[in-house]
């Protein structure tokens, strides 16, 4: 039974100095025992991957941002298209001004040309907002320009006087209404 754990043993010592003659796989790269697993190419090879694929992006987001302003520049284009038969009724407007003898008309030439105007800004999502004296003072809506002693004690708070319109598009405030209140 000696002889067999020495036979054993004997195997067992042979088997380990076969494996460390044999080669020595780290993380799938099978390199001599003496030799050093190449670390430096696989870093090379990953950091020329990122170097890429960082580029890439770069240039998708440079891309990106250059149609975005492209897109808005051409949108504002459209818009001041659609403002060129306004003005050209203007210009004849002006030209038939010096002619025109009835005031009635010249009256309803330039209130045709205005309800032009609104329905063309309208169309694009621009309304007038409805303020009048009354209305409850609200701060989402109006810019108080002033205050003045109320004229009705039902005034205190509210909206006495519009000085200019206030507008929104498509439902976002783009001018407040310039108001004046009562205190």
């Amino acid at each position: 039974m000696k002889e067999e754990n020495e036979i054993q043993d004997q195997d067992t010592l042979n088997a380990e100095e076969q494996v460390n003659q044999d080669d020595v796989t780290v993380e799938g790269i099978e390199t001599p025992e003496n030799e050093e697993p190449d670390f430096e190419a696989k870093f090379n090879e990953m950091n020329d991957k990122f170097l890429r694929l960082y580029s890439e992006f770069e240039n998708f987001r440079r891309r990106t941002a250059k149609e975005k302003i492209d897109l808005m520049v051409n949108a504002r284009g459209e818009s001041l298209k659609n403002l060129i038969p306004i003005i050209d009724d203007f210009d004849r407007a002006s030209a038939n001004n010096e002619k025109v003898e009835d005031m009635q008309a010249l009256r309803d030439g330039f209130q045709l040309i205005q309800s032009k105007f609104i329905s063309l800004l309208a169309n694009e999502g621009l309304k007038p907002m409805e303020t009048a004296a009354g209305d409850d003072f609200d701060t989402d809506k109006h810019e108080a320009v002033t205050q003045i002693p109320a004229p009705e004690a039902k005034l205190k708070g509210k909206v006495v006087d519009v000085i200019e319109k206030g507008y929104v598009l498509n439902d976002k405030v783009i001018r407040y209404a310039k108001v004046v209140t009562g205190s």
